[in-house]
């Protein structure tokens, strides 16, 4: 494992305020499960289908139409459970949720509200090279999504697409543990991170996927540590809740704005009201929705069409036994097996893909260090311009291990290395095949480069004398000889000759 410092923020002070303030954030994290059906029915959960095309009986709500629970949804959240080291509830039950909006038509939402699938367990959260906050995930529960309703197809009507309508999603509420924007940023990237290692969400914000409700309070410093000692909320701060944030850029906006906003109403005399706010991210603020409903707000009730949830240990130990390597212990065996700094070993277990391309790399070139510069440097930041991924990546890791190992038997230079990986990603092409064919194979004959080198010498006796006084201006005649070998020529040949030629 890597050897982290878990530290304790140290209190935000927010411009312009009158006292310093401490932030008090929580995440309820909305992932949709990765399924091909929905909780209850059988529907189809693909994302793009035309309006209400994926809506069952049991969605649409029609009379005399039971939930069936969908076992491999159950299966995806303890698998997500295990993911963040909590605890495993084997007996747990569905409660109705009961609320009305236009695109829920059952009139509720089945959810768990006393008696979650998943316990506590916990989030390590990446501030800095060796540096990460614990953050606590209170549970996970599992409940069914409502529709969507469209406002701007009709000056006169809104619309209701039902697909989303009993898709099943983890609902993974953390404690009140993140101090600071860019805190809760991080906790959302890491969180989603481990859910697409894990294979239980695809973490696709931009179709809803993966969206965050933020809770934010403010204290005065020393207010959080009473908290903490006696889990005793009356040393926080009124709280109110930002709805649907899909964006690691708004949520830090968000809540910097909001935190704003209630220091200025406390510092004026006022309270803050506890409700629900949305963000307008044109206008970077916030704006009331709705007052904060409880829970006896909902009239909860266990849902009598199901019976309470029953799994067996030996299930969920099999679960267990079938996780892949986490993104913590694949940053830390890449760290300890392959020499790799803790920020190269952040890049390339950032996706689970991204890793899987490196490890095969390296199984070919044998050199993790090269291996990680040439994947990190080139190959990402050539695919970032092409805005393409390892998923459809042109060069195979073969390939481009290849192109390592042809660096490492100096038959080409890294110079001509890279123009080599520009014909191969772009061409489709083996790389030995085009340093044949191409006669891009480096020159190590040291007469050839010598003779090059002498004939730079006789012809600028003047920079030879000064290169004499001042040995760094030896590199001038590195570059010609490089110039002149067309780029050739073995550099640590080159280096050595100039050296012993300007000694005499």
């Amino acid at each position: 494992m890597l050897d982290l410092t878990f530290e304790t923020p140290k209190p935000k002070v927010i411009a312009g305020a009158k006292h310093d303030w401490e932030l008090v954030i929580g995440m309820e994290v909305h992932a949709q499960v990765s399924s091909n059906a929905k909780l209850f029915s059988g529907a189809s959960t693909k994302f793009g289908a035309e309006p209400n095309a994926n809506v069952s009986f049991v969605d649409a709500a029609m009379p005399g139409m039971l939930p069936v629970i969908n076992e491999y949804c159950v299966e995806q959240a303890v698998r997500t459970g295990l993911g963040l080291k909590a605890d495993i509830n084997l007996k747990s039950a569905f409660d109705r949720k009961n609320y009305f909006y236009p695109d829920l038509p059952q009139g509720y939402q089945i959810s768990q509200l006393y008696h979650p699938i998943v316990g506590e367990g916990e989030i390590i959260v990446d501030m800095g090279p060796g540096v990460a906050r614990k953050v606590r995930v209170e549970r996970i529960h599992l409940e069914q999504d409502a529709g969507k309703s469209v406002h701007d197809m009709d000056p006169n009507m809104s619309f209701v697409d039902l697909n989303r309508t009993g898709v099943a999603l983890m609902e993974i509420v953390s404690r009140p543990d993140i101090r600071g924007p860019e805190e809760a940023a991080a906790y959302v990237t890491k969180l989603r991170q481990i859910l697409r290692y894990l294979g239980t969400c695809d973490g696709n914000m931009q179709n809803g996927n993966l969206r965050a409700d933020v809770n934010v309070s403010i204290c005065r410093p020393g207010q959080y540590e009473k908290y903490m000692e006696t889990q005793d909320f009356s040393h926080l701060g009124t709280r109110c809740e930002i709805k649907n944030m899909n964006s690691m850029r708004f949520i830090q906006a968000a809540i910097e704005y909001e935190a704003r906003r209630q220091i200025a109403i406390v510092e004026a005399g006022g309270e803050v009201d506890q409700e629900t706010r949305l963000y307008d991210a044109d206008k970077n603020e916030t704006r009331s929705m709705r007052s904060k409903e409880e829970a006896h707000d909902y009239r909860y009730f266990p849902d009598p069409d199901l019976l309470p949830l029953e799994i067996e240990q030996a299930w969920v130990d099999d679960i267990a036994a079938s996780l892949p390597e986490l993104p913590d212990e694949k940053k830390a065996r890449f760290v300890n097996d392959f020499g790799l700094s803790e920020y190269d070993a952040s890049v390339l277990t950032a996706e689970a893909r991204d890793a899987e391309f490196f490890e095969a790399v390296v199984a070919d070139a044998k050199d993790g260090k090269l291996a990680a510069n040439w994947v990190i440097n080139e190959l990402f930041g050539r695919l970032k311009k092409d805005d393409k991924t390892v998923k459809d990546c042109p060069i195979s890791p073969a390939r481009l291990a290849q192109i390592i190992n042809l660096i490492k038997s100096d038959t080409i230079s890294g110079k001509i290395a890279k123009e080599v990986f520009e014909i191969a990603y772009t061409q489709d092409r083996d790389p030995e095949e085009i340093v044949e064919t191409e006669g891009m194979k480096q020159v190590t004959d040291t007469g050839a480069i010598e003779a090059a080198l002498d004939e730079i010498i006789a012809a600028n006796p003047a920079q030879v004398e000064k290169a004499k006084e001042n040995p760094k201006l030896a590199g001038w005649f590195v570059g010609q000889v490089m110039k002149a070998t067309g780029g050739k020529a073995n550099p640590k040949a080159v280096n050595q000759l100039v050296a012993q030629k300007l000694k005499g």
